[in-house]
């Protein structure tokens, strides 16, 4: 897990071939003018625009969530997002089984971490960690970059 304000965004470009592009998509949107939902940015990488209020921490646990096939860019546009974090070799209680289809797979463990973003910040959730997000108060807007391995 990484955690940094988007200024800052050229510091892990190394670190995947498509977070160059990721991050010049986020800092080039229009918040202003964009679109709830889901949008390909080119093959590999996929947005999802959020839009939605602030969850409490019981209800994010519920979808304790790790993936496999892709790295999670999640960008704070407005408001204040916590975040449960925990490693997935500390995961002992799978939630059913992995979902190919959707590249996701719950747990039932609780965070080991508890943190927040702010506008302009970011955190990048890699596989081997388990996250559960949106959890916070009043209205959160994000970008979830995902980038696939």
């Amino acid at each position: 897990m990484i955690i940094d304000t988007v200024e800052n965004a050229a510091k892990y470009f190394s670190i995947h071939p498509l977070f160059e592009k990721a991050f010049e998509f986020i800092q080039s949107c229009d918040w202003t003018k964009m679109e709830v939902g889901k949008k390909e940015i080119e093959e590999g990488l996929n947005s999802i625009y959020i839009v939605g209020p602030g969850k409490t921490a019981a209800e994010s646990l519920k979808k304790f969530e790790c993936h496999e096939r892709f790295i999670d860019i999640q960008y704070c546009v407005s408001g204040v997002e916590t975040f449960g974090w925990k490693p997935l070799a500390n995961c002992m209680k799978p939630n059913g089984e992995y979902n190919s289809e959707k590249d996701v797979r719950f747990y039932n463990d609780e965070p080991e971490a508890l943190r927040q973003l702010k506008n302009g910040q970011f955190v990048i959730f890699f596989p081997a960690g388990v996250h559960a997000p949106m959890i916070g108060e009043g209205e959160i807007k994000k970008m979830v970059v995902k980038v696939k391995i």
